[in-house]
């Protein structure tokens, strides 16, 4: 059978060699006949096993030993004249098989030492400890049931390159037990978030990926043409808009964890497509959002770890008891010294504070008052400085457009937003259910977008005129789940924590 073209010139002659002498292997499979068998079937797993029989000892596993069939990835071979061993992986661990050439038979013996690593095979055989006491299957019959046309990364040095840890992803988790425990806790964080919700009432809903208007985030969407509609379509940068929706119909607690997109950069805490969880909940406000937060990443911290206290990158944080509450502007005071309290809402003097010296990306638009510029100083000066948890609060309004107007003081809003280990896990707040505070507040940030400002929202009608129907006092937050995760399994990049993450060419 010919080889199909290759084109990976980058890889080195030896490994060639090594690929060219599987398919010559494979070729002389298919003339026996053999086509990837699929009518095998393991009843026990690597762990299962060693869960098992962790207790007994050698004379507990003889005659009549158990009979069990196994299947995995070949990792290991040592061959010993008339004995054989070698280990094979499933999702669950390592199972050692012993081969030996009077039970297999010299045809079967031969073809099993011809084998090699990365073979997926099964094998039938009987629970038992070698001499130096490790539990293993001593095979009599073994099948190969996919051959591995390529090597596997050397044994004692596995996948240690990032970029390839992240490009070659199936190769990192074949190699790398880590990486599968990190997406495995991964599993366990999203199963207990959604546990706790539902646990409270909370129904999970699914909500358009594809929308005419992207909303619910300050955030620039990825555009695509429907043909059959002839049409501009967004993917969502947000799940807001249309879960608030569903809480204008009558469905008072209603929470989304799903793929949101934004055509931002990349950074260690940013990839194009992230996971959110969106909660809301009809007569709340952002004080009960902020407690029910706390509970449920304790809740989930609990489930995953079994305690509240958390190792992050050489660093220890205790999730339990009381988290501190600081306002924006107390926050920015106690990290910009010698500013002016009394001027903090001065537009002229925060653009004067930062020609001392804070500095910006890109200059604020010439007509951003006083609330952006604030916001751009607390992220530049604090953000990276809390170490939390903390939940910051009173955000101004001019940066919060879908938040509602704090009663006492109309220029910032109920929100909080939750800090861990400098990073932002939770943006929260009391929704704003006034129609027309809504249009003039999306009137507002459509000039900012006509000004230059790819971020601004767009006017959205049709979440206004279902605001005219009238949403009941209500609260929502949104979690950022790539990040909880990162803190829970500590990991310093969000690549780190998603199986298939956006890389540059």
């Amino acid at each position: 059978m010919p080889a199909p073209p290759d084109d990976r010139s980058s890889e080195a002659a030896p490994e060639h060699r090594l690929i060219a002498d599987r398919r010559r292997k494979l070729g002389a499979l298919r003339e026996t006949g053999w086509s990837f068998p699929n009518h095998y079937r393991p009843d026990a797993t690597a762990a299962d096993l060693h869960a098992e029989y962790a207790e007994t000892d050698t004379s507990g596993l003889k005659e009549p030993g158990r009979e069990v069939q196994v299947a995995g990835r070949l990792v290991s071979q040592r061959r010993m004249g008339r004995l054989s061993f070698a280990s094979v992986q499933d999702s669950s661990g390592r199972i050692q098989l012993m081969l030996s050439r009077d039970t297999l038979g010299e045809d079967a013996y031969a073809q099993a030492g011809g084998l090699d690593l990365g073979d997926i095979v099964w094998a039938r055989g009987v629970v038992m400890r070698t001499r130096t006491g490790e539990l293993s299957v001593e095979v009599g019959e073994i099948a190969l049931l996919t051959k591995s046309l390529r090597p596997l990364p050397e044994k004692f040095h596995g996948l240690t390159d990032r970029e390839q840890r992240y490009r070659r992803r199936y190769v990192d988790l074949i190699v790398n037990r880590d990486s599968r425990e990190v997406f495995e806790r991964r599993a366990r964080v999203t199963a207990a978030l959604r546990e706790f919700l539902t646990g409270r009432g909370f129904m999970e809903v699914e909500t358009p990926v594809m929308q005419s208007i992207p909303g619910g985030a300050a955030a620039r969407p990825f555009a695509t043409h429907h043909h059959a509609l002839d049409r501009e379509l967004y993917l969502r940068v947000a799940l807001e808009l249309h879960l608030k929706r569903l809480v204008v119909g009558g469905m008072e607690r209603v929470f989304e964890m799903n793929r949101c997109f934004r055509n931002e950069g990349l950074s260690t805490q940013h990839n194009p497509e992230f996971t959110m969880l969106e909660v809301y909940q009809a007569y709340a406000d952002y004080k009960d959002f902020m407690r029910m937060t706390q509970e449920m990443i304790c809740a989930a911290t609990e489930a995953v770890l079994g305690a509240t206290r958390v190792a992050y990158q050489d660093e220890e944080y205790e999730l339990g008891g009381d988290w501190p509450r600081l306002s924006m502007e107390q926050a920015v005071l106690e990290h910009n010294h010698g500013m002016d309290a009394e001027r903090l809402r001065d537009a002229g003097y925060l653009r004067e504070w930062f020609k001392r010296g804070v500095g910006m990306e890109k200059d604020p638009p010439a007509d951003a008052g006083w609330g952006k510029l604030l916001a751009e100083l607390f992220d530049r000066t604090v953000e990276d400085k809390l170490s939390g948890p903390v939940f910051i609060t009173g955000h101004p309004a001019e940066v919060s457009p879908l938040s509602r107007a704090n009663d006492d003081d109309p220029e910032i809003t109920d929100r909080y937003e939750l800090y861990i280990a400098g990073r932002e896990l939770v943006n929260g707040f009391s929704e704003l259910n006034d129609a027309e505070d809504q249009a003039r507040r999306f009137r507002e940030q459509a000039r900012l977008r006509e000004g230059g400002d790819d971020e601004a929202m767009l006017y959205d009608e049709d979440f206004v005129t279902a605001l005219e129907y009238g949403l009941p006092p209500t609260a929502g937050l949104g979690l950022g789940v790539d990040r909880l995760v990162m803190f829970l399994t500590d990991q310093p990049a969000i690549r780190d924590v998603l199986l298939f993450p956006q890389l540059r060419s």
